[in-house]
């Protein structure tokens, strides 16, 4: 995932990116700094790219009861709303502070301000490759 900040001064982009930098520690992920030559001015990375042994996944699948799964995917799923619906609340105050908090994705980019909870987990679903 990268979120695009953008503001009119250089002081409260670099506040919102400390913000959102305090966000993204209490939820175990950390800040990355754009490449050069970006024009982001702050940018979080969420890599998904991690690698599974394709033995152990379904020794695990057969392993795992459904109904356990289901509860901990819906269990995953309430943990991911709360985390989206506190990202579009500060991306809201931010907002006031006169900084500008954009997803920005493969097909366009996006307010994040503008989005629901599910609009934005849809978003970060549509992003990633493993599904």
């Amino acid at each position: 995932m990268i979120i695009q900040l953008e503001g009119a001064g250089t002081n409260s982009v670099e506040a919102a990116r400390r913000s959102l930098e305090a966000i993204a520690h209490g939820w175990g992920h950390g800040i990355a700094a754009a490449p050069a030559g970006a024009a982001t001015a702050g940018t979080i990375h969420h890599n998904h790219d991690k690698g599974v042994d394709p033995v152990a996944v379904a020794a695990l699948a057969v392993s795992i009861p459904s109904a356990a799964l289901a509860v901990v995917d819906l269990a995953d799923r309430i943990r991911s709303r709360r985390r989206a619906k506190e990202l579009i609340d500060h991306a809201q105050h931010l907002a006031a502070q006169q900084v500008t908090v954009c997803l920005v994705s493969r097909s366009r980019t996006v307010e994040i301000r503008a989005l629901g909870p599910d609009q934005l987990l849809e978003l970060l679903a549509e992003e990633d490759p493993a599904g």
